[in-house]
């Protein structure tokens, strides 16, 4: 013990003495660690951390799934029935989305909620830090009408009284009783689930016929509780039992229906773990290069340092001693290095999820704890000693008679050889990562030049949405959507704008099933067709430039009074009618009366984002006009409607204008959610970004220390050549001549490196096939501009040292020992 601290107040002291090359060393070692305590901050946050529940390990999200959808929403009749039959779970919880006006609480506001069952909290185990949650009897149609509110929406409208419990809150112009408040913490971890709701409501107690009187999908998913001792295998062959008696039980509607069970963690993660176990991966060879960036320091600084280790052998000091000094020091240097690293990271990864929050499931769960401070303080004790073992074996093998006669200058043949080696492994992995960075941005550029089948440019997407539908009878609701459109379309700065329910370009979907005219209606045994519906205004083509392919889009002769009409997309008509003529024939959907008449073809547009539309089930997509809904939907579908409209540019932050508009038909009706179509595009692949924006980094970082460190071996080189390039010179060697040796020398480690990180590269990119898009892994344009982006780098690295060589006085230079 007395030895390690005297190895210990050494080393600090021979660290304080070349300040120069503590510094960077530890800024090299905190790059390197840093990205990588980062990093891990979010795997484990994402990946590693169970999910805030209690016993998240038995908690399972649950879905209907049909012969098109592997999963999709929940009949709440058959969400009753999986509740009563099943024998895996404790108990079974539901929930859908949905969004309220708040009035009577200063300016009408639009509130994100959920409408969940009683069973819904005490399943995941959440508590409310003040009052209840709902009881069975409450959640039942014409139980008492009550409402848990957030942590968010308490502070802001009750300042945190406690006397809020038992106040009403007036939601949708219907009062209800809050009766407790959910802590801000609880976030539910599901992609159909807001990210920031703000009240519940029980279940229930939505009287909507549809959803409580017939075996349809309204838009409900479940979560459920396993209980102790069944396994998800045993939990599914339970359910497939349920699944098949309902579908015995109701033919006509569950034929062929079953229920998926996904564990809620696998849930949470979706599709974001192959991107940050890739770039796990690839942070860590940034470290390598870190790592070997200060090996080859330490070797450099070695040569000074071994006749002072050589006479310590003499004196007696074993090559134990010498190695365990060695490390010390490294270690020393590791921890330094990762103390600021910690820092680095802990900004770096604040400052990249706040920079693209969408991409990111969990992202509020991000911090640095316990077991990443157990990673940094590894990760920084394995460097240490990755990057000083090399220094110290070589050292310790030393010949102490050679270095006492050479004096401290012997070896040093061998010793450029391996820090050539160093740099040419950091070149390797440099290219490695470039290539990877390089095949990401590639692909993003083919997302962003992917015609999404209208024109985003200044297009603003937002919602109106009244407590009550827009009028008291069928009549006065198609006059307030008229007029609503009106004064929205002639506010100042808008070029164009249409009103729309049901299916919105890459924000919200809405299927319909249909068959044609030519067909019968389908039974329990017949595969129904699915289309997405957009139901929409004439001005809709116009306003977001969808190309009209045949025939005519919805105008406004297309109202209440004249023969229902419908538009179809392109993939629709090749779909189900080939090469033949589909306009004039009719389409027929159960919740029409009548059957519409196609009228016009329109470009497809890609719903399902940029990257993922032609794996999606449903492709078939079709235009309904506003002004046809039947009476007997619009109560139900004309409260809460979407808006397309394309504005000036400089109008398009500025929404106070048609707020002002909006007031001026209902001052009750809320204008909320706007968001520019540019950013829904983007957020359709937002994971894709996020990889490619640290990858980018770490491939960026990776080739700087490869440049710095191929920048100090050339100059460590140069340095210990400076009497044979005297020598050379009074022979009378040009400055051309010696620049071209210098030159030659480093352009062999590089061109090794490139090599090897090509053949590398080749191999590990294959892993990355699955996130690219419109590119392959062996994309050859990809790898050769990045080998040769790296290639003149490091020649640039190179000319620098190799020039300055090139300035020596040849009789200093004859002089120089």
């Amino acid at each position: 013990m007395h030895t390690l601290w005297q190895d210990i107040r050494y080393g600090w002291r021979m660290l304080a003495k070349n300040p120069g090359f503590t510094a960077i060393a530890v800024v090299t070692l905190a790059l390197g660690i840093g990205a990588n305590a980062g990093l891990f901050s979010v795997v484990n946050a994402v990946l590693l951390n169970p999910l805030p529940y209690d016993q998240p390990e038995r908690l399972v999200a649950l879905y209907a799934q049909t012969t098109e959808f592997s999963r999709s929403s929940i009949s709440y009749l058959n969400f009753l029935d999986w509740q009563r039959e099943n024998r895996s779970f404790e108990a079974l919880g539901g929930f859908r989305t949905e969004s309220f006006n708040l009035t009577g609480i200063g300016e009408p506001e639009r509130l994100s909620a959920e409408m969940v069952t009683a069973s819904f909290f005490p399943i995941l185990g959440v508590k409310p830090i003040l009052g209840r949650v709902f009881t069975d009897q409450e959640d039942q149609l014409g139980g008492a009408p009550v409402a848990l509110i957030s942590e968010g929406l308490w502070k802001s409208k009750f300042r945190r009284s406690t006397e809020a419990v038992g106040k009403p809150i007036r939601l949708n112009g219907k009062l209800y009783t809050i009766v407790g408040v959910i802590p801000a913490s609880f976030r539910y971890a599901d992609y159909n689930f807001n990210d920031n709701v703000e009240v519940y409501v029980p279940i229930a107690q939505w009287d909507e016929k549809l959803f409580r009187d017939r075996r349809v999908s309204m838009g409900m998913d479940g979560v459920g509780r396993l209980k102790p001792g069944v396994t998800l295998a045993q939990a599914k062959s339970d359910m497939a039992s349920v699944a098949a008696h309902l579908s015995e039980e109701y033919p006509d509607i569950d034929k062929n229906s079953g229920v998926a069970l996904v564990p809620l963690k696998e849930n949470v993660v979706g599709n974001i773990q192959p991107f940050l176990l890739m770039l796990l991966g690839a942070v860590g060879f940034v470290l390598l290069i870190a790592c070997a960036n200060v090996a080859s320091l330490l070797l450099a600084r070695s040569t000074g340092r071994t006749r002072e280790f050589a006479i310590r052998t003499a004196l007696g000091a074993g090559s134990g001693r010498m190695v365990r000094q060695i490390l010390t020091e490294c270690l020393l240097l590791a921890l330094a290095g990762g103390t600021l690293g910690l820092l680095i990271g802990a900004w770096g990864t604040k400052a990249a999820i706040k920079s693209l929050p969408e991409a990111l499931p969990r992202a509020q769960e991000v911090h640095v704890d316990g077991r990443v401070l157990l990673f940094t303080l590894v990760a920084s004790l394995l460097a240490g000693i990755l990057f000083g073992l090399i220094p110290a074996l070589k050292i310790s093998r030393t010949g102490i008679q050679e270095t006492l006669k050479e004096g401290g200058c012997g070896g040093s043949g061998t010793r450029h050889g391996m820090q050539g080696a160093i740099v040419a492994a950091e070149m390797a992995l440099a290219l490695v990562l470039l290539s990877g960075a390089g095949l990401m941005i590639r692909s993003l550029a083919k997302l962003w030049d992917t015609d999404p089948g209208f024109d985003p440019k200044n297009v603003l997407t937002f919602g109106l949405a009244a407590s009550e539908p827009f009028g008291d009878t069928p009549a006065h609701i198609r006059a307030t959507l008229r007029q609503l459109h009106d004064v929205i379309a002639t506010t100042p700065g808008v070029q164009g704008a249409s009103l729309s329910v049901g299916a919105s370009p890459m924000a919200g979907d809405s299927e319909i099933p249909f068959w044609l005219d030519n067909e019968a209606k389908p039974n329990a045994q017949t595969e129904m067709k699915w289309s997405l519906l957009y139901i929409t205004q004439p001005e809709y083509l116009k306003t977001i430039k969808i190309p009209l392919k045949r025939g005519r889009f919805l105008t406004e002769s297309d109202d209440e009074r004249a023969p229902f009409v419908i538009v179809i997309d392109e993939q629709f008509a090749k779909l189900y009618f080939g090469d033949g003529n589909p306009i004039g024939r009719n389409v027929h959907f159960s919740i029409l009366s009548a059957s519409p008449e196609i009228v016009g073809v329109v470009g497809h547009v890609k719903q399902w984002g940029l990257d993922g539309d032609a794996s999606n089930a449903i492709q078939a997509q079709c235009y309904f006009p506003v002004a046809q809904i039947p009476d007997d939907l619009l109560p139900m579908l004309a409260h809460d409607a979407n808006v397309m409209a394309r504005i000036e540019e400089s109008q398009l932050s500025n929404m106070d204008p048609i707020r002002r508009a909006v007031e001026t038909v209902n001052s009750q009706i809320v204008v909320y959610q706007s968001r520019k179509m540019t950013d829904v595009i983007a957020g359709s692949f937002a994971a894709k970004r996020f990889a490619m924006v640290l990858l980018g980094i770490f491939a960026g970082l990776a080739t700087v220390l490869a440049s710095v460190g191929i920048y100090g071996v050339i100059s460590y080189i140069a340095s210990q050549r400076t009497h044979e390039i005297g020598v050379r010179m009074a022979l009378g060697a040009g400055r051309t001549s010696v620049l071209r040796m210098m030159l030659v020398q480093a352009g062999k480690m590089a061109v090794i490196g490139v090599a090897i990180g090509l053949v590398a590269a080749l191999g590990l990119t294959r892993v990355m096939s699955s996130m690219l898009f419109g590119v392959s892994a062996h994309d050859p344009l990809t790898f050769v501009g990045v080998a040769l982006l790296l290639t003149l780098v490091a020649m640039a690295a190179c000319y620098l040292p190799a020039r300055r060589a090139t300035r020596v006085d040849p009789m200093v230079a004859l002089r120089h020992e």
